[in-house]
C-alpha cells in the first residue's frame, strides 16, 4: 500500500523512489528548493510534469549555472511553457542559487547546514492517515526563518516542510506504507 496522495499512476514514480529516501547531495537540494518554490500555490503534480522542463532551463539544477543567470536569462525562461511562468519564482530560483553557494562558501555545505535543522537524523513519525501530517513543524519554521535571514525567497515554513519530506529529513510516509520501513534503512 502506498501513501494516500500518491494514489495516481503519474505519482507513483516519484513516491516509490524518491519522496522521503534521505539524500545528502547538494545539488538535490538546490533542485528541491527550485520545484517546492514553483510548487507554491499549485500541485505538485503540476510541477513534477514540469520537472523535465525546470531541469532544462535551470541548467540541471547546478547552482553555479543558474547563479549566473542575467536578466535576460530570466526573460527567455519567463517565455518557456516547460516551466510555470511565474516571475517571482524564477528571480527567486536566480536568488537562491546565489544564496545557495553564498552558504556553501561560509559553511562548506548546503546538506550539513540543513541536516543541523533536524540533528543529523531523520525524523521517523508514525501517520496512521494523511490527515496527521502537518503542513509545518518546528523544523520548517527554524529552517524557513534562517533561509530567510539569509536572503532566500520562496522558503516559507510549509514549503521547507515539504522539502524536509521530499529530502527525507522528515519520514511522512503513512506506517501502512510500505516505503515507511523502506526509507529507514
Amino acid at each position: 500500500m502506498r501513501c494516500s496522495w500518491a494514489l495516481k499512476e503519474e505519482m507513483w514514480q516519484y513516491h516509490d523512489l524518491e519522496w522521503g529516501k534521505p539524500t545528502h547531495d547538494e545539488q538535490k537540494h538546490y533542485e528541491f528548493l527550485v520545484l517546492e518554490g514553483a510548487q507554491a500555490g499549485l500541485s505538485w503534480s503540476t510541477i513534477l510534469n514540469k520537472r523535465d522542463g525546470y531541469r532544462k532551463v535551470f541548467k540541471g539544477f547546478d547552482p553555479a549555472k543558474v547563479a549566473r543567470f542575467t536578466s535576460r536569462d530570466v526573460e527567455k525562461a519567463l517565455l518557456d511553457a516547460g516551466i510555470v511562468r511565474n516571475r517571482q519564482k524564477v528571480e527567486s530560483a536566480v536568488n537562491n542559487a546565489r544564496m545557495f553557494l553564498k552558504l556553501q562558501d561560509e559553511l562548506g555545505s548546503f546538506d550539513d547546514f540543513i541536516w543541523g535543522f533536524v540533528d543529523g537524523e531523520p525524523v521517523v513519525n508514525k501517520w496512521r492517515s494523511g490527515s496527521q501530517i502537518p503542513a509545518t513543524s518546528k523544523h520548517s519554521d527554524a529552517l524557513s526563518a534562517e533561509l530567510k535571514r539569509r536572503g532566500f525567497k520562496f522558503v516559507g515554513s510549509t514549503i521547507m516542510y515539504a522539502h524536509l519530506q521530499a529530502c527525507g529529513l522528515v519520514n511522512d510516509h503513512l506506517t501502512s506504507c510500505w516505503r515507511w520501513r523502506e526509507v529507514q534503512r
